[in-house]
């Protein structure tokens, strides 16, 4: 995606909500104005006959040490503090109906916890002599005897199955953990309350990926490469529906569901002068031959890593000459930002070494009211960014625009390092009214988005299998067809 992200963590301290467990014998019987009461029988009985639930001690997960060097990073920039990190809660979608539940990346990325991470749980920082302990405060998993597995439905195991054990989780994670109604908010002036340091911190400390997080990156890059072919090979279908984005859309989520955990985002499935609007997720358009179809899309992980890949497809199966020259202008500025990227070199360099390529290629069809020059030109030109508004890179990991609240001078001003992730995605955009263009490119967009990992030799395509060039394409979707 290209887009500018939305926030990343806040550290929290403000007291969750938890849910008493009441006897049975408590619970009201009055029913609600849908709900028939439990009837006296029930309740004498449902708290027997069940079988124990043993606890079975996992080994730890692989991300566990992982988290806990992560960890160690946050006590030595906070000694003496109380850091409070909250995985957040459900968010409510309609009536009684929420959202899935993502924890916050930075409680991901802290405690190794992925996509089975429990709501309302906290990541806690406690001061002692020498650095922190760090506890880890969630719901236990509620006793039989209690009315809370069978009357809530929001947390109750007859509902959404059971919750885990503190000592499963403890094992699990290679953490201390303790029940969330133990957890105590901070008063004292130690505790870093919604502090701003907190927030840049643990946003910098994801600039860097260690090996765990590149090899999660690069499965993520691996399901979201066997959705695109998925796509392809539903072409025929996805032609003969009348909202045939939405095919696409659902597609590609089939595999994402199966293969990891979620998307990454909203998949954009922009067919035709759709995929001029940058950010098009309605996706109820048709899918008509003769168009192109750009297609934004990212698998995200069990571990909530997430990648984020575009390509731009002919759905005819072969380019015009027109779509052509645009798709491989976007190829080349594309490889010339890839060929910039270096250890020490700006980050902004790949946005840079894009816009020559683009400011080059519009000048030279006449689109332009200056030179290439003089559109690259820091405070009076910018005229070919009417083209492509968007930015060429950004940062991948937890978040699909990650490390959001960096600092300019750690992010966008700063240094390529190796275990650098970002995307590489430089675009052209010709809305179908834009009168500055002949009528031949209008209604036009494409744009080509790899995941890049910068390493001590250069930089890492992760999906360089993903068909690129415009041969590559039309043999893809011909291969698909077959």
């Amino acid at each position: 995606m290209d887009a500018p992200s939305t926030s990343d963590t806040t550290a929290q301290t403000a007291e969750p909500q938890t849910v008493e467990n009441p006897t049975p014998e408590q619970t009201p019987a009055a029913p609600s104005n849908r709900k028939a009461p439990f009837p006296r029988g029930f309740l004498d009985t449902i708290s027997t006959g069940w079988a124990e639930h043993p606890v079975e001690l996992p080994e730890a997960r692989e991300q566990a040490a992982w988290a806990a060097r992560r960890r160690e990073r946050v006590s030595q920039a906070f000694p003496g503090r109380r850091v409070v990190i909250p995985a957040g809660g459900l968010k409510q979608r309609s009536n009684d109906t929420d959202y899935p539940f993502r924890a916050h990346s930075a409680f991901a990325h802290l405690t190794g916890w992925g996509s089975d991470a429990e709501p309302d749980s906290v990541l806690v920082f406690e001061p002692r002599d020498e650095g922190h302990e760090a506890v880890l405060y969630f719901r236990e998993r509620a006793d039989r005897t209690t009315a809370e597995f069978y009357s809530d439905a929001t947390v109750g195991e007859f509902w959404i199955g059971p919750r885990p054990a503190l000592d499963g989780v403890a094992a699990d994670l290679g953490i201390a953990t303790a029940h969330l109604h133990d957890f105590a908010v901070g008063d004292d002036d130690r505790t870093l309350d919604d502090d701003d340091e907190v927030t840049r911190f643990v946003s910098e400390l994801r600039l860097v990926k260690d090996e765990y997080e590149l090899a999660q990156l690069a499965l993520a890059v691996e399901v979201t490469g066997r959705g695109f072919d998925d796509i392809l090979a539903e072409l025929p279908r996805i032609v003969e529906h009348p909202r045939g984005e939405r095919i696409v859309e659902g597609v590609f989520h089939q595999r994402a569901r199966s293969d990891g955990n979620a998307v990454g985002y909203d998949t954009i499935a922009a067919s035709g002068p759709h995929a001029c609007y940058l950010h098009w997720t309605r996706n109820d358009g048709a899918v008509k031959p003769g168009d192109l179809i750009l297609i934004d899309a990212g698998a995200e992980v069990d571990s909530l890593y997430t990648a984020d890949i575009t390509r731009t497809l002919p759905v005819s199966g072969t380019f015009t000459d027109v779509q052509r020259r645009i798709y491989e202008t976007v190829r080349e500025a594309a490889d010339a930002s890839f060929a910039a990227a270096e250890v020490g070199v700006p980050f902004r360099r790949l946005h840079e070494a894009a816009m020559e390529v683009i400011a080059a290629r519009v000048a030279e069809w006449g689109l332009l009211p200056v030179t290439a020059d003089e559109a690259l030109r820091a405070e009076t030109g910018g005229q070919h960014r009417r083209y492509m508004v968007h930015g060429t890179s950004h940062h991948l990991g937890l978040d699909v625009h990650d490390c959001a609240q960096a600092r300019r001078d750690m992010y966008y001003d700063g240094l390529l390092e190796p275990g650098m992730a970002f995307t590489i995605e430089p675009g052209l955009y010709f809305q179908i009214d834009d009168l500055t263009v002949p009528e031949e490119y209008r209604g036009i967009g494409a744009r080509i988005e790899d995941d890049i990992v910068m390493t001590a030799d250069g930089p890492v395509n992760l999906s360089a299998d993903i068909p690129r060039t415009a041969d590559e394409v039309e043999e893809w979707i011909a291969r698909s067809s077959r």
